[in-house]
């Protein structure tokens, strides 16, 4: 049984008092990195690919454009989440890798995926049982 002090309800009592906005909320933190239309589908390409090159997953993201991904991949360089290595080669060859920090959104992936996988079935479960 868990010892109910008043140390435990006074640091209860200021977590739930806490007001998070934009710029103090974690979870915001985390989707200014991998939120939007394809970093979290990049990082789990890099991740399973890796090292990716710009064409290889230029070819299996449906729709994205050359000028996007390219913003996209600088952006999560930037954000220290991918690597990029250019070869000084003709033509010139880019691979891109998870940073040892980039690697610690794997678990976060995994359960956004299982998440997903979830959603999507109770989803369709939902419609067949309304038809």
């Amino acid at each position: 049984m868990k010892n109910n002090t008043n140390v435990d309800n006074q640091e209860l009592k200021t977590e739930k008092s806490f007001v998070f906005d934009e710029n103090n909320c974690p979870v915001m933190a985390t989707m200014s990195v991998v939120g939007g239309k394809w970093k979290a589908i990049l990082i789990n390409r890099i991740y399973l690919d890796s090292p990716a090159r710009f064409g290889a997953l230029k070819r299996c993201l449906n729709g994205i454009s050359q000028t996007m991904l390219t913003s996209q991949l600088r952006e999560l360089e930037e954000a220290g989440i991918i690597s990029r290595k250019i070869y000084a080669e003709i033509p010139p060859r880019v691979e891109y890798t998870l940073t040892e920090f980039g690697l610690t959104l794997g678990p976060i992936i995994k359960s956004m995926a299982d998440w997903g996988i979830t959603h999507k079935l109770n989803k369709e479960t939902l419609r067949i049982k309304r038809f």
